[in-house]
């Protein structure tokens, strides 16, 4: 047992560091000095409720795995979870857990972009999209990716600006009625030009109400915000679209060839 322990803590150390705390069974975690303090365990705990204690027959998506700390959860569940990232140290981290502590329904875990999905033929009951959105340089173009592949639930979680106002804009405004934007509650986000928090990957920065109004413009109808910046969204039935998107545009922008009909309804 003590050896087993040294050799675990050696793992832990080889592949440091770690931006997930991951409590593993045999008492080590892998990074108990978060500067977040237990995390993401205190995002789990405040989501894990809302999804169902079962999952046995759900296949799951977990969006920027990283260690796959939620891949682990979901799987605890019993789904068939896929774990994807494009940074091979956190691969590298997810993959020796899920073989060292998770013989039975492991998570798999492969290296890919958000934009490589559009490219997966697959479809998921539940997809997990934490704490990547505000990373993208073209984030309507993944969420509408995204969007294609749920099937039941999507767990939609960005950083945002503050503020809870909803502005409820009309149907339509008028070419010299840009005042309108800038009301308070107007979705928008706002551009980094630099960096956040000091990381250069953080791009938008959303508020509320533009997490809001990009999901439903994206195909959710369902949303439901559960705990701070975290949000439940659910498919609308095929053909409600109030508002398609150009097909042919995500097409050519995710490198697919140009067909025939012009919008995603």
């Amino acid at each position: 047992m003590r050896k087993t322990k040294q050799r675990v803590a050696r793992n832990i150390r080889r592949l440091g560091p770690w931006f997930h705390n991951i409590h593993l069974p045999s008492g080590h975690q892998t990074a108990p000095d978060h500067f977040l303090g237990d995390f993401p365990g205190s995002k789990w705990r405040q989501i894990q409720s809302h999804i169902p204690r079962d999952l046995k027959g759900w296949t799951c998506l977990d969006i920027g795995c990283n260690a796959g700390f939620y891949s682990y959860e979901l799987a605890r569940r019993g789904a068939n979870v896929l774990g994807i990232d494009s940074d091979n140290h956190y691969l590298a981290q997810a993959r020796w857990i899920a073989k060292e502590f998770h013989p039975k329904n492991a998570p798999r875990f492969e290296k890919m972009q958000i934009h490589d999905l559009s490219r997966l033929n697959q479809k998921f009951d539940l997809i997990l999209f934490m704490g990547v959105f505000y990373h993208l340089r073209y984030p309507a173009l993944a969420l509408d990716t995204v969007s294609m592949l749920v099937q039941k639930l999507m767990v939609f979680q960005t950083l945002t600006m503050a503020g809870d106002e909803v502005f409820k804009p009309r149907p339509d405004y008028g070419l010299h009625e840009r005042r309108f934007f800038d009301a308070s509650g107007w979705p928008k986000m706002a551009f980094i030009e630099h960096a956040v928090a000091g990381d250069d990957t953080n791009w938008w920065v959303p508020n509320h109400s533009a997490v809001l109004a990009m999901l439903r413009s994206t195909g959710f109808r369902r949303i439901e915000r559960v705990a701070h910046e975290i949000y439940f969204c659910r498919p609308e039935k095929r053909g409600t679209r109030k508002r398609g998107w150009d097909l042919n545009e995500w097409k050519a922008a995710t490198g697919h060839a140009r067909t025939r009909g012009s919008r995603h309804d």
